[in-house]
């Protein structure tokens, strides 16, 4: 929904001024001429923010901002002042306003006090509902497992969530990195203080800077106003670098002075800022690997690394399938309103057989799948999707799990048991793309079409046939 936003003021040009800006800005605009009637609009419908004139006849901004905080304690308010009234200003900031507008406006100032005020009651609703949820989203506990390899994880969490160290959590995706990580915050000293994400794979290297220690006003194209880094918003708290292993050179420079020396300085300032950040990365890459090809810093890898958490795969721990899947089957009934009571023996089984490249995301993914698609009361082989419902795909068998009897083996059959179940595989990764799953496979499209036919995997679509010739 749109941010809905009220403004309030005697004088039409100035109601006009702002309905047309804030509307171009994306926001529902509803205008009121005075005190009054604006505490007659909020009792008829809900808005985000009242920007209101302080002088006013009938009802002064100051006594409509005491209204306003005597029936909608929570609703943001700024205050219309002209220039030289500042000091009537801070007086409605104690009682209550966000801000305060100097007329005449400049644009850019409205723009960003409005949406900076706009963002802060965002947070605060966000920390508000957080903290509600804690204890039962962000707690260790709600790492699902009874496995030894969970066991193992579990007391590591109790015993590194004391302490102010850095922890590098690695594993597969879909394994519960960032999970850990917010279990080792929130069980800790630091659980009232902020935790805050940046995700190193998806900001581009160019914002990456600015996004992690902040920029001055004029520092580049584009910075209107200074801007906090993630650095300073994560102060006193802990901050988790997700996808570490993406970051770029020129940033991990600047990461290791931030870690090594506790000081950040903005992009386009010339002193630094104290910061105490606990650092908790996680990354799917080889780091140490990174670091003998020289694309990762050895001596950042050394300050991340102090802790070390593995996250095991979901096929390491086959015996967690059941309790993890009859928890998301408990969830996504609640969620999506569902009530089935239990998954069959059968589509169990399959479950568990089942190689999870995707780990236990995609062990959800599936739960949340088939729950939103079952129209009976237990979960069965059938309503599972295809590619769980087939030998093909089931756990791929090692070297060492192929037993060579006294009677041998026929080692075409067993390669080519082998090949079918990887091209499966890649077929489905590729969401049914011959073309892109053959990349995958790093074969080229006129073998992957011989053996889609020779092991009769489907057909290859006109369009795919088009683009790349017979």
């Amino acid at each position: 929904m749109k941010p809905r936003i009220l403004v309030v003021d005697d004088e039409e040009s100035i109601r006009e001024f702002l309905d047309i800006m804030l509307r171009k800005e994306g926001y529902d605009v509803t205008c009121a001429e005075d005190g009054q009637k604006a505490l007659e609009l909020l009792k008829k419908k809900s808005v985000d923010m009242v920007i209101s004139d302080l002088q006013m006849p009938n009802m002064t901004g100051i006594e409509l901002l005491r209204n306003v905080k005597d029936q909608f304690p929570d609703m943001l308010f700024m205050m219309i002042t002209a220039f030289g009234s500042t000091e009537t200003a801070v007086e409605a900031m104690k009682l209550g306003a966000y801000d305060y507008l100097t007329k005449p406006f400049k644009i850019d100032e409205v723009r960003i006090n409005i949406a900076n005020a706009l963002r802060s009651k965002n947070l605060e609703v966000e920390n508000r509902t957080l903290k509600k949820e804690l204890n039962r989203e962000y707690s260790f506990q709600n790492l699902i497992g009874n496995s030894e390899a969970m066991h193992r994880i579990f007391e590591m969490i109790r015993r590194v969530s004391s302490t102010p160290t850095n922890v590098l959590v690695t594993g597969e995706s879909g394994t519960g990195k960032e999970m850990v990580a917010k279990a080792i915050h929130y069980n800790g000293p630091l659980k009232d203080k902020p935790f805050v994400t940046v995700n190193c794979g998806a900001i581009p290297e160019t914002l990456m800077e600015s996004e992690m220690f902040g920029h001055k006003k004029g520092s580049f194209t584009g910075a209107v106003a200074d801007k906090q880094g993630l650095f300073e918003v994560a102060d006193g708290g802990s901050l988790f670098l997700d996808e570490i292993g993406e970051l770029a050179p020129s940033i991990q420079v600047k990461l290791l002075r931030a870690i090594q020396e506790r000081v950040i300085r903005r992009v386009g300032a010339t002193d630094d800022t104290k910061v105490e950040v606990r650092i908790i990365a996680a990354t799917n890459r080889d780091l140490e690997e990174m670091v003998g090809q020289g694309t990762f810093r050895q001596d950042l890898f050394y300050r991340l690394n102090v802790i070390n958490i593995r996250m095991p795969a979901l096929r390491e721990r086959t015996e967690d399938i059941q309790l993890l899947a009859t928890h998301f089957l408990a969830k996504y009934n609640d969620r999506l309103g569902k009530s089935i009571g239990s998954i069959s023996v059968e589509a169990m089984e399959m479950l568990k057989k089942y190689h999870y490249p995707g780990n236990v995301r995609e062990l959800e993914n599936i739960i949340e799948r088939t729950v939103a698609l079952e129209g009976g009361a237990t979960i069965l082989p059938e309503s599972l999707p295809p590619f769980v419902n087939t030998p093909s795909g089931r756990k791929l068998a090692s070297s060492h799990e192929i037993e060579i009897t006294e009677e041998g083996l026929d080692l075409d059959k067993v390669m080519g048991q082998i090949e079918k179940e990887l091209l499966v595989k890649a077929i489905h990764t590729a969401g049914g793309v011959k073309k892109r799953a053959a990349k995958l496979l790093n074969i080229t499209f006129r073998s992957m079409r011989y053996r889609v036919e020779k092991y009769n995997l489907g057909t290859i679509s006109d369009d795919e046939m088009d683009d790349e010739g017979p």
